[in-house]
């Protein structure tokens, strides 16, 4: 089951740019709250809380008790979360009221264990990774925290699909139209393949790592440009 964080958030009457850029100035964060059939509420969350949450990298599949200053408490959780262009910081939330019976699509983020029961493992394959998340359909009361995969008695050759994976009761792929590939065991390389790859990397072009250097600088230009207008984009929405 996936922890459930709380974050509190104040209502707010006042929408528009320079209400927007207040509330940031302030330390706190614009945010808009959707869904379930209800009408929309503009409200600003506490930036400190809402950054501890993003560090953690499950921000987008991590269930939100929220509960405001005006006593209205229901779950939530992020649908879409902007970012300065320059500075990195978060400039925006928008968060996914859900009801009692909602089912969300969420990134579930996988993970191998007993690969030294994997036969073909001990014997020099290599575990190549397709995927190191899957999306899942959920209840919303019901996310897991990762998806875990067992390569016990796997051998060389063999491809793990995600219907090969034991799932929660009620926790289904949100991608009907194929069964994903989520890694497979492949036959180490030969002598002669690591060679043809160790010569690919000796033919690569010098001044390659120049020339990224070169564009990074002029991204970095090319952001602080942007930063007006990415705030006002943001701030549009409110």
């Amino acid at each position: 089951m996936a922890i459930t964080t709380l974050l509190k958030a104040e209502e707010r009457k006042d929408t528009g740019k320079s209400f927007a850029r207040a509330v940031r100035k302030s330390g706190n964060i614009p945010c808009i709250i959707y869904g379930d059939k209800k009408d929309p509420i503009a409200a600003s969350l506490n930036g400190i809380e809402a950054l501890k949450l993003y560090n953690t990298g499950k921000m987008l599949s991590q269930l939100i008790d929220v509960e405001t200053l005006g006593g209205k408490k229901f779950k939530a959780i992020s649908k879409e979360i902007q970012l300065h262009p320059v500075k990195g910081n978060i400039i925006h939330i928008d968060l996914l009221r859900l009801g009692a019976d909602s089912r969300i699509s969420v990134d579930v983020s996988v993970s191998f264990i007993n690969e030294e029961e994997s036969p073909g493992i001990k014997a020099g394959g290599i575990l190549n990774i397709s995927r190191y998340t899957v999306e899942l359909d959920c209840p919303a009361t019901n996310i897991p925290e990762g998806v875990v995969v067992d390569l016990t008695g796997l051998e060389i050759g063999a491809t793990i699909h995600l219907s090969d994976i034991n799932l929660p009761e009620g926790i289904i792929s949100a991608i009907t139209d194929r069964d994903i590939t989520v890694a497979s065991i492949a036959a180490p390389m030969s002598e002669a393949e690591m060679e043809a790859l160790d010569a690919a990397d000796a033919a690569r072009p010098e001044g390659v790592e120049d020339s990224e250097d070169s564009g990074e600088d002029s991204g970095e230009d090319s952001g602080e440009d942007s930063d007006t207008s990415e705030e006002t984009s943001s701030d549009d929405k409110e």
